[in-house]
Parts: structure tokens; C-alpha cells; sequence
């Protein structure tokens, strides 16, 4: 069964295409014709799931009915139309610790597996036919190839992660490990919050700052316009024609909006990713709530994105 909330706001998906045919799955055209690659990105459609969960929730570290996230990700595996070994998804806490999936991992029990996962925003493999991914709902996925050593990552890249560089982090990982060099990587910056409706206080721009980012470039004070007083929450405003790859007046606060697209994409940039080889989706996921998992719209006890990536066997 299949619940959405209803939402004018119609998305202009000039980057991502689906790879279903019911559109349960997007994706990203620069992942897409790399040949021994599958990735996607899943939306709200095609699961069993209930309320804030509804309907396509694919992560065990929800409050879902457990039953119901196995349904989803049978769905899932049978949707990706590769053969999967096995998925991988780690428990998120907003850090940086990466955790590398190779044989040693995926011959270990189950529970061994699970304790490794605990505590990791970032998964890296070689391994073919295993899946690996990332939830989200408003923090940044962000899948990575290295088509040369056809290595792959998947990074969960909250506010927290990002001013600790995690995306930075992983690409020094890729590095060490495997040799991985910027030039050699595709990079997929996924759906999440933009600059138009991460509205924060004023600490997390110190963050931000004190972690070495360009604050000038990515970060916005919004004047109070448009009849609103200093009091109105910017989640109270919500319009049906915003460019959320931009600011946007009708959700001014009189706070500070960061950018995280662009501080992740300049995380990539500075690691030698070329410009031309970085997607950014430019899909807001609190705007888009009823298409996408947003936190900040349905609460933390919520559904989550699922972007996964994976070397074809």
C-alpha cells in the first residue's frame, strides 16, 4: 500500500533520472553509463511501510516494523536487476569513521558484522555483487566510483560529517588503501536540505568555520522580508515555486542557511575531483517531503533515503 502527503511543489529533476518504472528508483546519469557499476537513490514509492514511514523505508535503524523494511528491501534488490550478494548499510551517528567492506568483513557472522557497522557514516568496496549505501532524510548521500580501480563509497554526509570532512576523510581512505586518485572518480551529490530550508544557528556556522570552510561562499544570513516578524519559523513557509538551488525569500528567518551541496561538492573539488565528473542533484528534500524522507518535516522517527552503489559481478 502506498501513502504520500499531498504537495503542489512539482521537482525539476534536471540531473537524476529514474531507473524504475514505476519511479521508485532515481539516479544519476554521469553513475549511470559507467558499465559495471549500479547505484540508485530510492524515493517514498513502491513499499509496504505506514505513517511517517510510508512507504519505501529501507533502513533497519528506524522504528519501522521490521517486517516491513525486509518487504522493502526484497523490493529493492529485486528493482536493482543485478544479482546482490548482500547489502550493507551502516548504523549512521553524524562522525567520520569509514569502514571498509572486503573479504575479511563479509566472511565474519552476522553479529560481528553488525558490531563493525556500528558508529560508520562511510562504506568503501571493491567487492562485486555487495551493495553498499547510506540513509538519509535532509543529511547528504554521497556515492564515489573510481572507475580506474573500480572502487566504490557511499558517505553520509551531515552537518556534523561534513565540517569533519568526511567526504575529505574517505577520499584520503580511497587513497591509502586502493591508490585512488581525484581524477579517476565520479562523484554523486544526493537528494537532501538545501540552502533555502537548512536554516541553523549561529554556532553551527562557527562550526563550520573553525573546520576551515569558506563561510563567505557557503553560508547566509536571510533578511526578515515579506510581512514575516523575527518570530516566524521558516518551516511555517513553504512555497510551491522555489528554485532550491538558490535562496529563496519566502523562507527568510533573520538566520543563518549553509549550503551543504556546495560545501561537499568544494570537499571534492579540493580532493582533485574534477568539476565536469561531480552531479549534484538539486533536489531539496524538506521542500519535497512527500517525494523524498525529510527529518526536519516528519520527524526523526521517520522514514530514510537509500542511496546505494555497487560493482556489478
Amino acid at each position: 500500500m502506498f501513502f504520500l502527503f499531498e504537495n503542489t511543489a512539482k521537482v525539476d529533476y534536471k540531473i537524476m533520472i529514474y531507473l524504475s518504472q514505476d519511479k521508485e528508483l532515481m539516479g544519476y546519469r554521469l553513475l549511470d553509463a559507467c558499465p559495471f557499476l549500479a547505484h540508485f537513490v530510492t524515493t517514498r514509492r513502491g513499499g509496504v511501510s505506514w505513517g511517517p514511514y510510508a512507504s519505501f523505508n529501507c533502513s533497519p535503524y528506524t522504528q519501522d516494523a521490521s517486517i516491513h523494511v525486509m518487504q522493502n528491501q526484497s523490493q529493492l534488490l529485486y528493482l536493482v536487476q543485478h544479482p546482490v550478494r548482500q547489502l550493507v548499510l551502516p548504523h549512521q551517528v553524524h562522525g567520520c569513521e569509514i569502514q571498509t567492506i572486503g573479504a575479511d568483513f563479509l566472511t565474519r557472522p552476522q553479529e560481528e558484522q553488525r558490531t563493525l557497522l556500528e558508529g560508520v557514516d562511510a562504506l568503501i568496496t571493491r567487492e562485486p555483487g555487495v551493495c553498499i549505501g547510506v540513509t538519509t532524510a535532509d543529511c547528504v548521500p554521497v556515492l564515489l566510483c573510481d572507475v580506474k580501480r573500480r572502487v566504490v563509497a557511499a558517505v553520509h554526509a551531515g552537518w556534523k560529517g561534513t565540517v569533519k570532512h568526511i567526504v575529505a576523510l574517505t577520499m584520503q581512505r580511497l587513497h591509502a588503501q586502493f591508490g585512488t586518485e581525484g581524477p579517476d572518480v565520479l562523484a554523486a551529490i544526493g537528494p537532501s536540505i538545501s540552502l533555502s530550508s537548512f536554516e541553523v544557528g549561529d554556532d553551527v556556522v562557527e562550526a563550520f568555520r573553525e573546520a576551515g570552510f569558506a563561510v563567505d561562499a557557503l553560508a547566509r544570513r536571510f533578511p526578515v522580508s515579506h510581512g514575516l516578524s523575527a518570530g516566524t519559523s521558516s518551516s511555517a513557509v513553504v512555497s510551491s515555486s522555489v528554485d532550491v538551488s538558490s535562496p529563496a525569500e519566502d523562507y527568510v528567518s533573520g538566520k543563518y542557511h549553509i549550503d551543504l551541496w556546495e560545501a561537499n561538492r568544494r570537499e571534492l573539488l579540493e580532493a582533485g575531483v574534477p568539476a565536469a565528473q561531480i552531479e549534484t542533484a538539486g533536489i531539496c528534500t524538506y521542500q519535497h517531503y512527500d517525494q523524498f524522507f525529510s527529518a526536519r518535516r516528519l520527524g526523526i522517527d521517520s522514514g530514510r533515503i537509500l542511496s546505494g552503489i555497487m560493482i556489478v559481478e
